[in-house]
């Protein structure tokens, strides 16, 4: 069937999808058809995607075609494209984790819950998104499938370890991805690629397998819209029985609140400023600048905003400590053919990994806990902190063995990001501005554990007053 439409659908966010497909001046195919076109014009600049299989996201498209046509549409994301990373297991599709050591032929028998509820709520799967190598590092680049890009600027790295999926989301190769964020891994690219990406509470969307780095490994949306990413959520947060770390189920709409004026979404929260959260001192300069003035919006609104740190050091050693742990078990797990395969990244976190002993790290879980306290504390007097979502805008692109290999060089860049894993509280990066070369920068907007819905609400708030532009640097329409 053909419809007419004068947008490309491919610049259309997910909820403007559904609701062309609803008044049917648009189809899932028709939305489908648009981002294989832009994926052949794109994806070789940027490497983006790392697996697709066209005849079965084209059957699933017209699957959803049939439903919407006979009114049986399945959600309200019904048919609408979305892009997994390949950590997230996909049922008949290979989940390669960005590594030469995994076998491509073997039998791909199952789901990860998040993917399970994609297919339940009738989306369209375009592909699998690169990731390095086991997610370890906070750019994309890997011995497998090669360095993935800005759109921005491909000479510049995306971010990462989500960097596939921000990348396909800002370049208009579907408008929803599912990442996962361990130390910042889904905002880091959110922020480098102007995108929306969101790290919701731990547990709140289940995950299995478990991550082998443990409970700072969290799964989320990325968008370009922050209605997409609560849509998604709304989808993936559904229980799942095999992760025994998930929240109790809360069958609860975070797009709620968003037809509220956004003066009433934010008036009278309490929301703490920290430019640096009392210990960076190497926030950008076009950064910060660009973070001040997002944050006089909030109280423009009639926020009641306090400049004010939260008071805790730099947790960089509990983080990069217990996930060189999780590199160790990794890599000790492989063969020694295996291991002759890996990122060098890889076998250097598995030797700082392997020298932490007992002790050591019970003394760190001890200290990530009362980091955990401290901030629930804080949370007591304020709703939400605000802080900018990385330090620095996007840098040049690096193969595997041009990176330093240093605990700086790692996560020294973006020390906004990790403590929130490490706290498992819900966070979300959102555009702010852009620096002298045009490239995006981002605030960070940080929740008490478990208020999901608030931290999306002051994001749509803040979306809704302070509009960011998609992108226009790299040549995607059409």
């Amino acid at each position: 069937m053909r419809y007419a439409f004068e947008m490309n659908p491919a610049d259309l966010s997910a909820h403007e999808l559904a609701l062309a497909y609803r008044n049917r001046s648009l189809s899932p195919v028709e939305a489908t058809r648009a981002i294989f076109e832009r994926m052949d014009a794109v994806n070789p600049l940027i490497n983006a995607f790392c697996f697709e299989d066209r005849e079965q996201t084209m059957r699933d498209a017209l699957a959803s075609e049939a439903r919407w046509l006979s009114d049986t549409a399945r959600s309200p994301l019904e048919g609408v494209p979305i892009s997994i990373k390949d950590l997230i297991l996909t049922k008949g599709w290979p989940t390669l984790r960005g590594s030469r050591t995994i076998d491509p032929t073997q039998a791909w028998l199952d789901d990860a819950p998040a993917v399970a509820r994609v297919r339940e709520a009738g989306m369209v799967m375009i592909g699998k998104t690169c990731t390095p190598e086991f997610g370890i590092k906070g750019t994309t680049d890997n011995t497998l499938t090669g360095v993935t890009r800005n759109p921005w600027n491909p000479t510049l790295t995306s971010g990462g370890s989500s960097g596939g999926s921000a990348a396909a989301v800002a370049a208009g190769l579907g408008p929803l991805s599912i990442g996962t964020d361990g130390a910042g891994s889904v905002r880091i690219p959110a922020a480098f690629t102007g995108g929306f990406g969101l790290k919701p509470s731990f547990g709140r969307v289940p995950a299995w397998p478990l991550s082998p780095f443990g409970t700072v490994a969290h799964l989320g949306p990325h968008s370009r819209t922050v209605r997409d990413a609560a849509l998604l959520l709304n989808e993936i947060a559904r229980p799942d029985v095999r992760d025994w770390t998930s929240l109790p189920y809360s069958a609860c709409d975070y797009t709620a609140s968003f037809e509220r004026d956004p003066a009433e979404l934010l008036r009278g929260l309490r929301i703490a400023f920290s430019p640096t959260l009392g210990y960076v001192n190497n926030v950008d300069e076009q950064v910060a600048v660009s973070v001040r003035r997002a944050v006089t919006a909030f109280a423009e609104a009639g926020a009641i905003v306090e400049e004010i740190d939260p008071g805790f050091d730099n947790p960089l050693e509990i983080t990069t400590k217990l996930w060189f742990v999780g590199s160790a078990t990794l890599y000790n797990g492989l063969s020694e053919t295996q291991k002759a395969l890996v990122d060098p990244a890889l076998a250097w976190q598995a030797e700082q990994g392997n020298r932490l002993t007992v002790p050591e790290l019970q003394t760190l879980t001890k200290r990530r806990g009362e980091l955990g306290i401290h901030m629930r504390r804080f949370h007591e007097r304020f709703d939400l902190l605000v802080t900018p979502g990385v330090s620095i805008p996007a840098f040049a692109a690096k193969s595997p063995s041009e990176h330093e290999l240093s605990i700086e060089a790692f996560l020294g860049w973006t020390p906004f990001s990790y403590p929130f894993n490490l706290t498992q509280q819900p966070a979300c990066v959102c555009p702010c501005g852009f620096d002298r070369e045009g490239l995006p920068l981002s605030v960070q907007i940080v929740g008490a554990m478990h208020a999901d819905a608030l931290v999306l609400r002051a994001a749509h708030a803040f979306e809704q007053m302070r509009p960011w532009p998609r992108i226009a640097s790299l040549t995607t329409r059409g």
